[in-house]
């Protein structure tokens, strides 16, 4: 939600807003901040809510039940979900640029909003996550840039079905996976994004994602092993380390390589860093000044997010990942280097882990090894009435019985002490979840407690 309030401010709106989080005392430094940057914060009581000329604007998580929502219905103000107002700024700029697929998209949307603000383009950029190139000493918390109305970039979400409400200029297509809808039904939200987009980037190493290339009107594909992908990665010039990377850029085009280094390791950054540059060429940028931009991406928080190494040479490392897909991504990426992995896991929310309980516990049981933890708490819960009768216990035994080695501890502050009771020097512990940016918090204090 704080990204379209900063992006609505910095338009001249005024913006007001609660969280359940603020009246439970969590994140007090970032209520703080947005109360510094002008925000009005109220209790989640319904007092910010006085006059039928408000819109209220709410997440899809937001119950009928909450004061602001009856407030505002019993005053009859316009209400908005949180997809509703972004699909309007998205569709009424000059032109939108969505970065869409089941992983991948916060990361693809910093890169690409990166790539065109170093074009001198100055767009508009939505994200779900801190850009750390557009991190200021005022706005530390840079998950939306406020530039122009003719370019808005933002990634678009399948899994409240709103993706169906963007109509692209630019329509970026990742990949295709089970996430919180199953996969009959992604195909058709994914294709008809695509049909709705004026031109389409499509990632060639993904058969569901090349499977939809046909619904495009017109699509530049990309893709690290396709010979066939328009933009593409020069065989044996791929070059990894543990924290970056190198790789020649094949522009099959008009058949001419430049040379990239991206400050991120892992496979999948390096399809991230493709889908940015494809998506930048549908927008007009020369691929040779994408590639470029590139080498000055430093990333984002809670993506592969090194927290720092102890004085005993434990890294911790804060990340994103909570759904199969993403979580291979990461694991992968860990296991490329030599050293025992310590995997803590949040699940972020007890609906999805019935949705894809059994691929998270194959995910875990296959990425990592004998000697590999994982350490599983029960699922993030705020408040509300989502079914809790079924949790992680489920997932850990799932892990173990696949020849794994899961834990599971209730409570996320014993599952530190037991991290802590386990690592041992050159261990590599990787904090995962989503929905909680507490969980950073948790890795800092991890590794001050190795410390």
């Amino acid at each position: 939600m704080w990204p379209l309030a900063q992006i609505l401010k910095g338009r001249g709106a005024q913006v007001a807003g609660s969280d359940r989080s603020r009246d439970q005392g969590r994140m007090p430094e970032k209520f703080a901040q947005m109360e510094g940057q002008g925000f009005a914060l109220y209790p989640q009581d319904g007092s910010g809510i006085t006059s039928p000329e408000q819109i209220l604007i709410a997440s899809a998580a937001i119950e009928d039940s909450v004061p602001e929502m009856r407030r505002a219905a019993e005053l009859g103000c316009m209400r908005l979900t949180r997809a509703e107002l972004n699909s309007i700024l998205f569709n009424t700029s000059g032109a939108g640029i969505g970065i869409a697929g089941t992983s991948g998209k916060s990361t693809v949307t910093g890169m690409l909003g990166w790539i065109i603000q170093v074009a001198g383009r100055e767009p508009t950029i939505m994200n779900g996550a801190v850009m750390k190139n557009f991190v200021t000493p005022d706005h530390p918390h840079a998950s939306a840039v406020v530039g122009g109305r003719s370019i808005y970039v933002s990634e678009v979400d399948e899994s409240d079905g709103s993706i169906a409400l963007y109509r692209p200029a630019v329509g970026v297509l990742l990949n295709v996976s089970l996430d919180h809808k199953g996969m009959d039904e992604l195909r058709g939200l994914f294709g008809d994004y695509l049909g709705r987009s004026r031109i389409a980037a499509v990632n060639a190493d993904d058969g569901e994602a090349l499977a939809l290339l046909s619904r495009a009107r017109e699509a530049i594909t990309f893709g690290i092993d396709q010979p066939m992908a328009q933009i593409g990665i020069v065989p044996g010039s791929v070059a990894e380390g543990p924290a970056r990377q190198a790789a020649l850029v094949a522009d099959r085009h008009d058949n001419k390589e430049y040379p990239l280094t991206l400050n991120m390791p892992g496979r999948h950054n390096l399809s991230n860093a493709l889908a940015a540059i494809a998506g930048a060429a549908c927008a007009g940028v020369p691929v040779k000044l994408a590639v470029e931009a590139l080498a000055s991406f430093a990333g984002l928080a809670r993506r592969f997010d090194v927290i720092g190494t102890s004085a005993g040479g434990i890294t911790v490392i804060d990340d994103f990942g909570h759904n199969p897909e993403k979580c291979a991504a990461t694991l992968r990426t860990l296991k490329s280097s030599p050293g025992r992995v310590i995997a803590f896991f949040q699940p972020h929310g007890y609906g999805p882990l019935r949705q894809m309980g059994h691929e998270l516990a194959t995910t875990f049981a296959r990425e990592l090894g004998h000697d590999d933890v994982t350490v599983m708490c029960d699922p993030v819960y705020f408040g509300g009435t989502v079914d809790r009768s079924e949790g992680s216990e489920r997932i850990v035994a799932l892990i173990n019985d696949a020849g794994g080695h899961a834990e599971h501890i209730p409570a996320r502050e014993d599952c530190g002490a037991r991290i802590v009771e386990l690592a041992r020097p050159g261990d590599r512990i990787v904090v995962m979840g989503a929905r909680d940016d507490t969980l950073t918090s948790f890795a800092k204090d991890l590794l001050a407690r190795l410390d």
